[in-house]
């Protein structure tokens, strides 16, 4: 069986220049990319607050899967990926309310830095189309 390979993209200027995609959707396998919490406007949000910083992170992450024909609820697999491994909880507990019904696994792990050092966390997200979501 042979796939369409799509590319997602939210726009960001890095995409060319860098070489890589928001989100990458091959037949009903689609796998985003870490995400920072960048707002609209370029600029951190959230700066100091983990927490601030992990929703954005999620809701990027949902409009990526949105527009590649999916949704949170399809999600297989997470990655949290901290600068403080002590912050976990405080990202999870957000973490949790976009996929305590969904329940896919996940990953905490913690790194030196990101490249903008007000971030202190960035999140990863695998999805599956097809009926695997809490109500499929």
């Amino acid at each position: 069986m042979i796939f369409d390979r799509e590319l997602i993209s939210n726009g960001n200027p890095m995409e060319k220049t860098v070489g890589f995609s928001r989100a990458v959707r091959v037949g009903p396998f689609i796998s985003v990319g870490g995400t920072a919490p960048v707002g609209a406007d370029g600029k951190t949000v959230g700066v100091g607050d983990v927490g601030a910083q992990t929703r954005q992170c999620i809701e990027i992450i949902k409009q990526a899967l949105e527009q590649a024909g999916s949704g949170l609820h399809d999600v297989v697999r997470t990655r949290v990926i901290l600068t403080n491994i002590d912050d976990w909880k405080a990202a999870i507990d957000v973490r949790k309310e976009y996929f305590v019904d969904v329940r896919p696994v996940d990953t905490i792990m913690a790194v030196d830095r990101f490249v903008n050092p007000e971030w202190l966390v960035e999140l990863e997200a695998d999805a599956i189309i097809g009926g695997w979501g809490s109500d499929g």
